[in-house]
């Protein structure tokens, strides 16, 4: 689970907002999606969470954690699938994962054993002994997941997992999250598509302009905005047609 709190995040000396007092809480079990504008603050808050940016005021607990004073055991805990896949491109698939698990302390028979297991879940196969270079969207995403999940984390963050990937992947990959629920796990998804989040979320927390506008089941959100399709209660609890989502 994690319950966030108030965070708050400026750059440029604190010129510019890019969240401010954003909370909520993402419970397990459940798929959460964080759902905005390109520029909304999804991504920074998705890398407060995952402990890469320290807010400048707030808190949050991973699973009860305190990454203020555990940074190092939310990091164990959480399994982070970023905006950029951040792959290895000189190593094959299998090397990515394996350096991850080695990250994490795991012995080489335990990483061998659930890279086999993340192999056969993600379709993997054909492309798990082949360098990185090259790959496309989808394979990448896979391997990004795989090596998120090595350590078998409670909670699982993704950011914009489904974008450049095409319509039979981006199925296969909201398959795979439901699964990931189904195992009791907690999912945060930050997502710009709607289609994605009436797909998937149990519950939605709406960004815009860094700030919660709203935040419900997309029952709750509908009977809020008095809306009959979530994007339009979507523009309408923004409260503008800009960005208006895929």
């Amino acid at each position: 689970m994690i319950e966030a709190n108030g965070l708050r995040k400026t750059f440029n000396k604190g010129r510019v907002v890019a969240v401010d007092d954003v909370s909520f809480t993402a419970r397990d079990g459940q798929i959460t999606g964080l759902l905005g504008p390109n520029g909304a603050g999804k991504t920074t808050t998705m890398r407060m969470l995952y402990t890469l940016l320290r807010p400048d005021a707030g808190s949050m607990r991973v699973d009860g954690i305190d990454p203020e004073v555990e940074a190092l055991k939310v990091k164990r805990a959480l399994g982070v699938v970023p905006d950029s896949r951040g792959l290895y491109d000189r190593l094959t698939a299998r090397e990515n994962i394996r350096y991850y698990g080695d990250l994490q302390g795991l012995d080489r028979r335990t990483t061998a054993a659930r890279i086999d297991q993340l192999v056969d879940v993600l379709d993997m196969g054909e492309f798990i002994d082949r360098r990185t270079d090259g790959f496309s969207q989808g394979q990448r995403v896979k391997v990004a997941i795989a090596r998120a999940l090595i350590h078998e984390p409670r909670t699982v963050l993704l950011d914009e997992p489904s974008n450049g990937l095409d319509v039979m992947t981006t199925r296969a990959l909201r398959e795979f999250l439901r699964h990931l629920r189904s195992q009791g796990r907690c999912v945060v998804l930050s997502t710009h598509i709607m289609q994605e989040v009436a797909a998937l979320c149990d519950r939605i927390v709406i960004i815009a302009d860094g700030r919660v506008a709203a935040e419900g089941t997309a029952d709750e959100l509908l009977q809020r905005s008095g809306e009959k399709n979530l994007e339009d209660a979507f523009v309408r609890l923004i409260g503008t047609d800009e960005g208006l989502l895929a």
